[in-house]
């Protein structure tokens, strides 16, 4: 018997799943909880994990699925960077093969791709290899015969990337503003043409002055989503908490690279190397400048909570939030015909079992070098 937290609120019994592993009901059983049930983590930022960058192709998409699906992701968006237009319709390719393959048992399920690069500016990086330009039609016509692309990234100070925004809506992809100089006025006009998020929250992109404000101002002026890394390296917990005040749906992502799960050492982003070390939740590259997360969601939704958030907003923030940006209305929630992607966690909120679409994942522990 669990603390089962639903869309309408706290609810104490266990879950009924069908035959096809979509929830049948929940029934309600008075007594203490054992524990708390909350939606799988729905994960729209992910490059990499259990020491494989997607940007690898191959069977890194199968490994990185399966160290996520560890720490309770149940699904996820596969994450570009910046690369040359050769090396992204490969790997734009191997997604495509992977989707249409039966899922693995032990793994995320795949919902498409976030394109993150190439269309940002480059002067604002960050650790994205240096291939970025401007969106062109053709370009984007060609990169969605290769694969299912769900979001894309990109940087509404160029014309060129702005002219597109209202068409890549009208193809139900979802556009949000990331490693941008813009000023508050472009941003702000992209958000008119249809840009509804911004990636990583405070994380290149233009800030804030009270007389020159940029992306963040326009962010938590007029946002309704952004995706934020909890990690409290990427962003301070203060930082944290005035974007969830100004932003009604901000949500979690781990923005995790290859290092996530793994020992201290040595990995790759894209054409990078990053590089972990003791004691952190992110990755640096060699001049030091801050790179992608080794963040896990399970350990997103404890940083979450830490803060002083109830379950039933850390959740949502995780799940229902992600789901509802993306447009899906069967995931990222506990009601009767959504999936059953769910996650059990003990009164300490450590993960104990994982569902996805109703059945459960093989866990080992996903401690560093254990997976």
């Amino acid at each position: 018997m669990w603390n089962i937290i639903t869309p309408t609120g706290r609810v104490t019994g266990v879950l009924n799943v069908d035959m096809h592993g979509r929830i049948s009901g929940i029934q309600e059983i008075h007594g203490k909880a054992e524990g708390w049930l909350l939606p799988g983590f729905i994960d729209l930022h992910i490059h990499g994990g259990g020491g494989k960058d997607l940007m690898e192709g191959g069977d890194a998409l199968q490994t990185l699925t399966k160290a996520h699906a560890r720490c309770g992701t149940t699904s996820l968006l596969a994450t570009t960077v910046t690369a040359s237009p050769e090396s992204l319709a490969s790997v734009l390719s191997d997604v495509r093969a992977f989707m249409d393959k039966p899922r693995s048992a032990d793994t995320s399920r795949v919902l498409g791709v976030h394109l993150e690069g190439p269309f940002v500016n480059p002067d604002k990086l960050g650790a994205q290899p240096p291939e970025s330009r401007v969106a062109t039609r053709e370009e984007i016509d060609y990169l969605l015969t290769l694969a299912d692309i769900r979001l894309i990234t990109l940087a509404a100070e160029f014309q060129e990337n702005l002219n597109l925004i209202p068409y890549l809506c009208e193809k139900n992809i979802r556009v949000q503003q990331g490693h941008t100089l813009a000023t508050y006025e472009q941003s702000l006009h992209a958000m008119r043409c249809g840009a509804k998020g911004f990636a990583h929250l405070y994380n290149a992109m233009s800030g804030i002055h009270h007389r020159e404000p940029g992306a963040l101002a326009a962010a938590l002026a007029h946002a309704e989503y952004a995706e934020i890394i909890p990690d409290f390296e990427h962003v301070h917990s203060g930082a944290l908490l005035a974007a969830r005040r100004a932003i009604p749906k901000l949500y979690g992502v781990t923005d995790a690279c290859s290092a996530m799960g793994m020992p201290d050492g040595e990995y790759k982003l894209g054409t990078h190397t990053i590089y972990k070390y003791p004691c952190m939740s992110a990755t640096r590259l060699k001049d030091g400048n801050l790179a992608a997360s080794t963040l896990s969601m399970d350990q997103a939704l404890r940083n979450f909570l830490s803060l002083g958030m109830t379950p039933e907003e850390a959740s949502a923030r995780l799940s229902l939030y992600p789901a509802e940006f993306l447009g899906l209305d069967d995931r990222g929630r506990i009601e009767p015909g959504a999936w059953a992607d769910y996650v059990i966690l003990d009164k300490n909120f450590e993960l104990l079992e994982v569902v996805i679409e109703g059945v459960p994942v093989t866990l080992t522990s996903h401690n560093e070098g254990e997976l």
